[in-house]
């Protein structure tokens, strides 16, 4: 790779790389998730960082709704969907710090975050991960 024209992932890229993570999770894993929306945003919104308490590369992703776990299913007219939020900017800078690929990265994300909406079990997630190949 020549790195003198290497420019960070856009939006859309990583947006097309968080959808590749997707769908290599488990085919059961992912027909649970049916109705969840996954949104790259640059950064998380003001309010949220003031609402965590955090600073705007403190969080790599959020996960926004009414998760199973809190008893949630299908939203109710007005609601807005569930979604898996990844923040663009500290994802990359978390990559620029540490040894790993960034593919993995992203499948590590989204998997905690849908993880918040299951319920699941820092193994689930971990088994869930293995299985993406991540």
């Amino acid at each position: 790779m020549e790195w003198q024209d290497a420019e960070a992932p856009s939006l859309a890229e990583l947006e097309q790389l968080a959808d590749t993570a997707f769908r290599r999770l488990p085919a059961k894993f992912r027909a649970l998730c049916e109705g969840i929306v996954i949104r790259v945003e640059d950064f998380p919104a003001d309010e949220v960082l003031s609402e965590l308490e955090a600073g705007p590369y403190d969080l790599l992703g959020l996960f926004t709704g009414i998760g199973l776990a809190q008893g949630g299913a299908a939203p109710e007219t007005g609601m807005l969907p569930n979604t898996v939020h990844l923040y663009r900017r500290p994802i990359l800078d978390y990559w620029a710090e540490h040894r790993e690929a960034l593919g993995n990265i992203v499948t590590h994300v989204l998997v905690h975050e849908i993880g918040h909406h299951f319920g699941l079990s820092d193994e689930d997630m971990e088994r869930i991960e293995a299985s993406a190949g991540a």
